[in-house]
C-alpha cells in the first residue's frame, strides 16, 4: 500500500526538528509528503490510481531528504520545519483568503482542482474544517518557530525547500517562463540582496540559477509578513530532473549533492551578520 492509501493514524501533521541553538536558519519543507489521512481521502473524488498519479505530480518528492542532508552537512545545524502530510490535505504556504492568486485554478489553501485542472473535490466542498484542523495549527507552529529563532539569535532566515517538474503542468499560472535548474523565489521586503547572492553562489554548480520563474515569492508567517525586517526568506525551487526520476520516482545522487550545496548556503547565512 502507498502512503496515500494507508497513512499512519498516529503520524503528526508537522514536525520541528531541532537544530543548533545559535542557528538563525529554519529550513521549511512543506510539500514533500504523500500522506493523505483516510478521513481527508474520503472527500477526494479521484480513484486510487488517479490519486497516486496526482501525488506524483504535486509532491515535491525527496525535498525532505535534500533538507536533511543540508542539516547534517552544515557546520551549524539549521532547524527544520517539515510538513508530514500531503499538500492535498492543506497547502500551508497559501494565503488563507482571497489574496491567494492560485484560487483561480482551484489551488488555494485547500485544493479543489488537480494539477491538470480536473475535479479533486466536489462543488460546494467546505474547506473550513480542514483549515481549522490543519492549516491554522501549522501556521501557528511556524510562527512560534520563527519567534524562537528571533529570541535566540535576533534574526530568522526561512529557506523554503521546493521542487518543480521539468515540463510545465496545466495548473501553473506562470508556466511559460524560464525553467532553470534552480529557481530562487524572492520577496521584495524579506529577501535581502546578500541572501540572494549567497544562494546564487552556493547553488551555482547545477547548470544555472534563475529568479522568480516559474515560481516566485518566499514563505513568511503572516504575523511577520511585511512587518518584521529581522525575518528574511528565500524559496529554493529545484528542477526535478536534477535529482529524481519524474514523475514521482526515486531520488538519485543529485539529492545528496543538492543537500551539500544547500548546506553551504546555510553556513554562509549563519556566518553573516544579517542585513
Amino acid at each position: 500500500m502507498t502512503d496515500a492509501a494507508q497513512p499512519s493514524a498516529s503520524a503528526p501533521s508537522f514536525e520541528l526538528v531541532a537544530g543548533d541553538p545559535d542557528s538563525p536558519v529554519l529550513l521549511h519543507v512543506p510539500h514533500a509528503s504523500r500522506i493523505v489521512p483516510p478521513d481527508v481521502r474520503a472527500g477526494i473524488v479521484l480513484g486510487d490510481a488517479e490519486l497516486e498519479r496526482e501525488l506524483d505530480h504535486i509532491t515535491d518528492g525527496h525535498t525532505d531528504v535534500v533538507a536533511a542532508v543540508a542539516a547534517t552537512s552544515a557546520a551549524t545545524t539549521p532547524w527544520r520545519f517539515v510538513n508530514r502530510l500531503s499538500r492535498l490535505v492543506v497547502d500551508p504556504e497559501r494565503f488563507p483568503d482571497d489574496r491567494e492568486e492560485m484560487v483561480a485554478v482551484g489551488m488555494g489553501a485547500v485544493y479543489t482542482r488537480t494539477t491538470h485542472r480536473a475535479e479533486l473535490r466536489p462543488a460546494g466542498f467546505d474547506p473550513a474544517p480542514l483549515v481549522e484542523r490543519y492549516f491554522d495549527p501549522y501556521a501557528e507552529a511556524m510562527t512560534r518557530a520563527v519567534d524562537e529563532r528571533l529570541a535566540a539569535t535576533g534574526r530568522a532566515v526561512v529557506v523554503d525547500v521546493h521542487s518543480y517538474p521539468t515540463a510545465a503542468l496545466p495548473y501553473e499560472l506562470h508556466g511559460d517562463g524560464p525553467r532553470p535548474p534552480v529557481c530562487l523565489g524572492t520577496d521584495s521586503f524579506h529577501t535581502p540582496p546578500a541572501l540572494l547572492a549567497a544562494a546564487r553562489r552556493a547553488l551555482a554548480g547545477f547548470g544555472g540559477v534563475g529568479t522568480d520563474s516559474p515560481f516566485a515569492g518566499a514563505y513568511v508567517p503572516l504575523a511577520h509578513y511585511g512587518r518584521d525586517g529581522r525575518v528574511s526568506a528565500l524559496m529554493v525551487e529545484i528542477r526535478r530532473d536534477l535529482y529524481m526520476t519524474e514523475p514521482g520516482g526515486p531520488a538519485g545522487p543529485g539529492a545528496r549533492a543538492l543537500g551539500v550545496a544547500l548546506a553551504a548556503l546555510v553556513d554562509a547565512v549563519t556566518d553573516a551578520a544579517g542585513d
